[in-house]
C-alpha cells in the first residue's frame, strides 16, 4: 500500500546544503500499522511533510496503492492528499466548531452535499464513540476526547492511509491506551494502511506491526517487530525490551539473554540451573508477547563450577540468543 524508495529532501540555508532526509525506503502492506520512531531532529517532521506533499521531495517516490504522489500537478494536490488521513499531536481542533462540525470541515471543502455530511459525521462520531458530544465545542470535551474527534475528522474523506504524527505524546497513560486501542480497532474495522511517527517505544510495543529507525534522515533498522525485536546486534530490539547496565555482583558473569518463540516459553533456567549444577539469578527482565511473537529479555548471574562457555553453547543450542554482560 505505501512504498516509499531513495526519498530525500535537502533544503538551502546560506551557502550550505541541508540533507533532512538521506535515501529514506520503506514498505507498508496495506491493513497494517507501521511505526517511525527517532529521536529530535532525526526527519520525522520532514518525512511528514513530504508523505502529505506539504513538502516537495528533492528525489525519490512516494507511492500509496499504485500512485506516486510525487508525480502529482500542483492543481491535483488537494485531491491526492485526500488519500491521506492525518492525526495531530494535538487534534488542531476549531475551537469555535463543534465536535460534529470539526469533522465535518473536510467534507465542506469539497462541497458534499449537506444530508451526506450529517449522515458521515453521525456515522464517524459514533464510530469513535463520541455520538453523544457532537454537539460540544473543544473547549468541553478532554484531551482524548478531543484526539477522537481529531481522527474522526482524518477519517471524513475515506482515507487509504492514516497518518499519526505523535498521537498519544500529550495524553495521560490511561488515555493513551484507549486512543492506540481505538486506531488498532479502526485499522482491522476499515482495512487501513496506518503510519504512526513517535518517539514512544510504548506505542510502537502496543499497535505496531513493523516498524523503522530513523536516525539523521536516514533508516538505520527497519522489518518486522518480530524481526526487530529478535535482532541481536540492532539497537532497536534492546529499546523496545531494554535491561539495566549495572552490574550486581561483579564477581559473577552476568548473561543477557532473548528469547523468542518457544525458547520463551520453554523451562530453559530449569534446564540450565540442573545440567549445569548452577544457581541463576534473575536481575532484571521482561516477558512480553509482540506481534503476535512472545519474547523474553533477561539479565541473569550465574554461578557454576562449570565454564561459562559451555553454558553459554547449551543456551544458544537452545534457540536463545546471548550476550555476556559488558
Amino acid at each position: 500500500m505505501i512504498t516509499v524508495t531513495n526519498l530525500r529532501k535537502t533544503y538551502r540555508q546560506g551557502e550550505r546544503t541541508i540533507t533532512a532526509l538521506d535515501d529514506v525506503t520503506l514498505s507498508v502492506p496495506k491493513g497494517s500499522i507501521h511505526g517511525i520512531v527517532g529521536h529530535s531532529g532525526a526527519g520525522k517532521s520532514t518525512l511528514v511533510r513530504c508523505l502529505t506533499l506539504l513538502d516537495r521531495p528533492s528525489s525519490g517516490s512516494v507511492v500509496i496503492d499504485g500512485r506516486d504522489l510525487t508525480r502529482v500537478k500542483d492543481s491535483e494536490v488537494r485531491t491526492a492528499r485526500r488519500r491521506i488521513g492525518m492525526v495531530f499531536q494535538h487534534a488542531n481542533l476549531m475551537d469555535s466548531r463543534t465536535a460534529s462540525q470539526n469533522v465535518a470541515h473536510p467534507l465542506e471543502l469539497v462541497k458534499t452535499p449537506k444530508g451526506e455530511i450529517a449522515r458521515k459525521v453521525g456515522e464517524l462520531l459514533s464510530l469513535v464513540g463520541l455520538a453523544e458530544f457532537a454537539d460540544a465545542y473543544p473547549s468541553q470535551l478532554s484531551g482524548g476526547q478531543k484526539q477522537r474527534v481529531g481522527i474522526a475528522r482524518a477519517l471524513a474523506s475515506d482515507p487509504d492511509v492514516l497518518l499519526c504524527d505523535e498521537p498519544t505524546s500529550a495524553l495521560d497513560p490511561a488515555t493513551t491506551e484507549d486512543i492506540l486501542t481505538l486506531i488498532r480497532n479502526l485499522t482491522h474495522t476499515l482495512n487501513l494502511t496506518v503510519l504512526v511517527i513517535t518517539h514512544e517505544m510504548h506505542v510502537v510495543k502496543r499497535i505496531c506491526d513493523s516498524v523503522s529507525l530513523l536516525e539523521r534522515g536516514r533508516i538505520i533498522e527497519h522489518g518486522p517487530l518480530q524481526d526487530v525485536v529478535g535482532n541481536r546486534t540492532g539497537s532497536l530490539g534492546k529499546s523496545l525490551m531494554p535491561l539495566p547496565s549495572t552490574a550486581v555482583n561483579q564477581s559473577l558473569p552476568e548473561l543477557d539473554l532473548l528469547l523468542v518463540g518457544r525458547s520463551a516459553s520453554a523451562p530453559v533456567l530449569s534446564e540450565l540451573t540442573r545440567r549445569f549444577d548452577a544457581s541463576v539469578n534473575v536481575i532484571a527482565g521482561t516477558v512480553e508477547t509482540l506481534a503476535g511473537s512472545r519474547f523474553g529479555r533477561l539479565r541473569v548471574e550465574v554461578d557454576s563450577p562449570r565454564p561459562i562457555s559451555e553454558i553459554t553453547a547449551y543456551l544458544e543450542d537452545a534457540g536463545v540468543h546471548v550476550e555476556v554482560a559488558a
